[in-house]
């Protein structure tokens, strides 16, 4: 795992600011701790920072073809190279070293764009091809690595592994984006291929950059993308055998590395079958962490130790202190945008645990996306029975007056919850499916925003994305629609870079099984029975590890990384929540209502409402203005 770097003229040779390079290069250090490298010629530069996986003393980047006229630098692993070496090698191409990241310019010479279709693995790399003046940069198929970029006005292309790389340049500018700030209250994260600020992007996952020099800016390519295409007639017993074989050499293929490996263990389904599967393929004692909580509600570190103790692993737990508070602001500084994910403190902390006994760790990270394991999926589908069977004409105003009669029972017992149900019937699929996602509700929203900043947004609402995913899935199935919009938005944005940012910052390797994009494939083709059965997420899933798991870690309530920061903010961090959210750096925006704000702080401490949601990610926000001005970045503009 590696940070990368870069600078491109794409409309001449103009020398490139060297000094430049090398602090985007350095900025990114804890990414690559083991290692560093520059390239330059005129009009590109290319820098990487290296953590030695495996090839540890011939895999230095940037890396370059046998007569150097191409050089690569790459972060993360390919981990079929060993048959692609074979298959190039056999075709007249001469390696140096043993390393993955070799695979790619030999690639690149032999299939072009098309290399990417070849690759088994998790990757973000940028490729200079000298003969043919083209700059080609590329992200893996669901986006486990990260790669920004922005175009000068002068057509200088920046890009790099974090956002913090850009912005290193004085020349980008740094203007807050109003629709990301709506995407991101609405999603707890910036969508691909947005970030926080208007002209610097992500490349979304699967998709590719193709720049040659002399040639107006190119639009990303998408080269791959997830396809549902249910095939019926296995027996439950056929899929089951075939899933845990598929599973197994996802999980094998992951295991090569040269430097000591391990598996996070939280003590839920995906991450305890992930450590079975290593388990069976491995001759020693498996190296596992788990982070837990004194709130029993969210400790899962008994379920772990279940696990850790029917494969005899090297189990490490470590409980995270309700009274350590720092973390807050390092967070900040981690993502370098808003980024509303309490788990982030737990995933920060369990990785900090793995790091002092590996290198790289395995996750059960993708379990609930490609299996349907999210309660939010079963509910959805549970409402869209009720959409499909009553025509828009009458479900849309009957369930919409009846819901908005309906009045909210919170404090009741469950079966007069009726209210949100109602509501949520008389909403369309995306409508409903939004409302679910959403961290902040519509009506919340648009009560938290200044008139100036909704004016602003000219009627723009966080919900075109997932609009825009649900229609493309290329399914009508309920359940595959949601999944799909899940792989697009929750995944990459959200479970993937909290993953590694956190990681990163430790100078950790992750690597994803469940996200292999052949054993996706494969799920992918399974009907959403399968998946969902009686209200059981993952049914298959779970049923292929029967004999693998204790029934009791797979078949318990969902329970999830949360940390109990509703509390906090009533209790232990009580005053920092109201000094942050009613204090200056929220007002000089001029995006929010500030008497609302206050309204929110007095209803949540005072236990009238339940707003920890919405004030954790007011709180975040905050923390990442105050970021933006202590580390010596120019204050952006906010329109």
């Amino acid at each position: 795992m590696c940070g990368i770097a870069g600078i491109f003229d794409s409309r001449g040779y103009r020398p490139v600011d060297r000094n430049l390079l090398i602090s985007m290069n350095d900025v990114q250090s804890h990414r690559g701790p083991d290692g560093d490298g520059v390239f330059f010629e005129d009009g590109i530069g290319l820098g990487h920072r290296r953590l030695s996986i495996i090839d540890l003393d011939g895999g230095a980047q940037p890396l370059f073809n046998e007569d150097h006229t191409v050089v690569v630098v790459f972060n993360g692993e390919i981990y079929n190279f060993v048959s692609l070496s074979k298959e190039l090698k056999e075709k007249g191409h001469q390696f140096r070293t043993h390393c993955d990241t070799e695979v790619i310019v030999h690639a690149w010479e032999e299939w072009g764009e098309k290399c990417l279709d070849r690759f088994r693995g998790m990757f973000a790399f940028a490729l200079w091809d000298k003969n043919a003046e083209t700059l080609f940069l590329a992200r893996d198929r669901f986006g486990i690595k990260p790669l920004f970029y922005t175009v000068r006005p002068d057509g200088t292309v920046l890009f790099g592994s974090e956002l913090k790389a850009v912005l290193l340049d004085p020349d980008t500018k740094r203007v807050i984006d109003p629709q990301a700030v709506e995407e991101y209250f609405a999603y707890g994260y910036v969508p691909d291929p947005k970030t926080i600020y208007s002209g610097i992007h992500k490349l979304a996952p699967g998709h590719s950059l193709t720049l040659r020099r002399g040639e107006r800016t190119q639009r990303p390519r998408k080269y791959w993308d997830v396809e549902f295409a249910a095939s019926e007639g296995q027996s439950d017993a056929d899929v089951a055998g075939d899933l845990i074989e598929r599973l197994r050499d996802a999980v094998e293929c992951r295991m090569i590395s040269e430097v000591p490996l391990g598996a996070f263990l939280s003590g839920g389904v995906d991450s305890s079958g992930i450590v079975a599967m290593m388990a069976s393929l491995s001759g020693d004692s498996v190296n596992t962490c788990s982070i837990g909580f004194g709130d029993p509600k969210f400790d899962e570190t008994s379920h772990a130790q279940t696990v850790a103790n029917r494969y005899a692993t090297n189990h490490r737990v470590e409980q995270i202190d309700p009274s350590s508070y720092d973390l807050l602001e390092k967070l900040a500084g981690l993502y370098d945008e808003p980024f509303a994910d309490s788990s982030a403190m737990p995933t920060y902390r369990v990785c900090e645990l793995a790091r002092k006994h590996v290198t790289v760790a395995l996750s059960g990270d993708g379990g609930d996306e490609v299996f349907g394991g999210y309660r939010r999926h079963r509910w959805h589908c549970y409402e869209e029975s009720f959409r499909r069977l009553i025509p828009d004409s009458i479900r849309r105003p009957t369930f919409g007056l009846a819901g908005a009669l309906y009045p909210k029972m919170d404090w009741g017992p469950r079966v007069l919850r009726a209210k949100s149900t109602l509501q949520a019937i008389a909403r369309t699929s995306v409508e409903g499916y939004f409302n679910t996602v959403s961290v902040i509700y519509d009506d919340i929203r648009d009560k938290l925003y200044s008139t100036s900043f909704r004016s602003s947004l000219q009627g723009y609402s966080a919900r075109e994305v997932l609009a825009g995913h649900m229609n493309n899935a290329g399914t009508d199935d309920p359940l595959s629609q949601i999944q799909y919009a899940d792989m697009k938005t929750y995944l990459p944005g959200d479970i993937l870079t909290k993953v590694d940012r956190a990681s990163m910052a430790h100078s950790l390797e992750v690597r994803v099984p469940l996200l292999d994009h052949e054993f996706v494939e494969w799920a992918t083709t399974l009907p959403s029975q399968m998946n969902l059965r009686h209200s059981e997420g993952k049914y298959i899933f779970k049923k292929a590890l029967e004999d693998h798991l204790p029934s009791d870690v797979m078949y318990r309530p969902k329970m999830g990384f949360a940390v109990p920061i509703s509390g906090w903010f009533r209790n232990e961090l009580r005053d920092r929540v109201r000094d942050a959210l009613t204090g200056p750096v929220l007002a000089d925006t001029g995006f929010f209502d500030m008497e609302f704000l206050g309204n929110l702080v007095v209803e949540h401490q005072s236990g009238v409402r339940e707003h920890s949601a919405i004030l954790w990610s007011l709180l975040m926000f905050e923390a990442f203005l105050r970021q933006i001005n202590n580390v010596g970045v120019d204050r952006p503009a906010f329109t």
